[in-house]
């Protein structure tokens, strides 16, 4: 049976205090704002409807039995919850649409065993931190987004998809990368349900609508020594069958290929001295021991290399990484705030092909490749000159009915976000876990669609 939560006019915030007196409570009003939004504004539409959205109190607690005292104290005042991690997200996935308590999940940061293969971690453990401890082992995170030196391994999970390493392991909802989930229900009582297999899909990239992950069990990958390299070339499509052609390239291991159509490289001025004026350029992660196959294709696509790192002078300082994926949003916005951006698989190179020359630098083209269905496909994260919302929407749909499917960043519903569809079994599972819908309110289509039926 399902029990949709009654609307409360009033919270007793006083007596939630006094219950909840001993946790890590925090209420300074600049704090709490702050704690209530992520990275929103890369997106002119979500900034307009989410700018002045934000919780009542924060609660950083320290294990899960703290987490379960505040699911409890959730349920008996039927108070919104609304998780967070390091609020890396671009899309509103932490933002509390009707108040409530945000959940800090950053102080649950012990890793609880690391075996080669395999990590157990609290939810709030750095992404970084992880690497870094599994590297000392001979593994390594399977993928990583660009903004893994703060990102959370449970924000990642609930609410990014894919990173450096998904044109290896493809995004993080394939089989076999997310081992196992820990997490706490807001049933009454509050329970703890640990999902093995496929059961996890029920709460991959769900922005914590039906579960509070405590815990993770993930798949690592062999650790290789990464070197890092920038190769620019005159001719854009040039450039991305190069990229294409690495990452066919079955015997060259790598971790990153990254396509920059001009003038995209204009825009990450810390490394201009590598980028010449007019140059499309592909930033690399290659493993040292795959060095000489990478320069005989390079020569073949005739690039040329202008930044040539290896791992050990890689490891020092920023990463070409952080220039990547949505950090290539971040840096082009830094100089030009108009601009946002969109998720796109293209699939193919002739779709890379079509939008290139038909929207030339209104949709500027940004190229990250990742494994679906057994293959490298290229996918991207293209820069978009914005004018008006209108256009935007426009923009979106020619490439829907061109076959270059947009996962639209402008929304903060789960399903509007990805494929539209809504997904029955975390419908489902959302029920059991959370039957007042106090878990991120808002956020999720088919829960709406439910509660308002009749």
């Amino acid at each position: 049976m399902l029990y949709f939560r009654e609307l409360v006019t009033e919270i007793n915030w006083h007596i939630v205090k006094q219950e909840l007196a001993g946790l890590d409570l925090i209420t300074d009003p600049a704090t709490v704002a702050k704690l209530s939004l992520d990275y929103y504004h890369f997106s002119p539409i979500l900034q307009a409807q989410l700018q002045d959205k934000r919780g009542e109190l924060v609660i950083r607690p320290l294990n899960e039995a703290e987490v379960i005292q505040v699911a409890k104290t959730c349920v008996r005042y039927k108070i919104p919850l609304t998780i967070r991690g390091a609020g890396t997200g671009n899309y509103g996935q932490c933002i509390p649409l009707e108040g409530g308590i945000i959940l800090d999940t950053s102080g649950l940061n012990q890793i609880i065993f690391l075996k080669p293969g395999i990590a157990r971690v609290e939810a709030g453990v750095r992404m970084a931190a992880l690497d870094k401890e599994a590297r000392e082992i001979g593994w390594e995170l399977r993928m990583v987004p660009s903004t893994y030196r703060s990102a959370t391994l449970g924000g990642f999970i609930g609410g990014g998809s894919v990173g450096a390493g998904s044109l290896n392991y493809g995004q993080i909802k394939e089989r076999g990368n997310v081992l196992a989930v820990r997490i706490v229900t807001l049933e009454d009582p509050p329970q703890i349900r640990e999902l093995r297999g496929d059961d996890v899909q029920k709460v991959l990239h769900a922005y914590g609508t039906n579960g509070i992950i405590t815990e993770l069990e993930i798949a690592l990958a062999p650790a290789y020594q990464w070197a890092e390299m920038i190769v620019v070339f005159d001719d854009f499509m040039e450039s991305a069958h190069f990229g294409q052609a690495l990452c066919d390239s079955d015997g060259i291991v790598k971790k990153l290929v990254t396509i920059l159509a001009a003038p995209l490289p204009t825009y990450l001025t810390a490394l201009k001295t590598y980028l010449p004026q007019g140059c499309s350029c592909a930033l690399l992660m290659v493993a040292e021991s795959s060095l000489e196959a990478l320069l005989e294709l390079i020569e073949e696509y005739q690039g040329h290399i202008t930044y040539n790192k290896n791992a050990t002078e890689a490891s020092k300082g920023i990463s070409l990484l952080e220039f990547t994926w949505n950090h290539t949003t971040l840096h082009a916005r830094a100089i030009d705030p108009n601009l946002t951006y969109l998720q796109t698989f293209y699939l193919t190179l002739d779709k890379v092909e079509q939008m290139y020359n038909h929207f030339g630098e209104e949709v500027m083209i940004h190229l990250e490749f990742l494994r679906l269905g057994g293959k490298t496909i290229p996918a991207g994260l293209p820069i978009v000159r914005f004018s008006t919302a209108q256009r935007l929407e426009e923009i979106i749909d020619y490439h829907n009915q061109a076959g270059a499917g947009i996962a639209n960043p402008h929304t903060y519903i789960i399903e509007d976000g990805g494929n539209g569809q809504i997904n029955p079994a975390q419908l489902a599972f959302k029920a059991l876990v959370d039957p007042y819908g106090l878990m991120n309110p808002g956020k999720m289509r088919a829960w709406l669609e439910l509660s308002n039926s009749p």
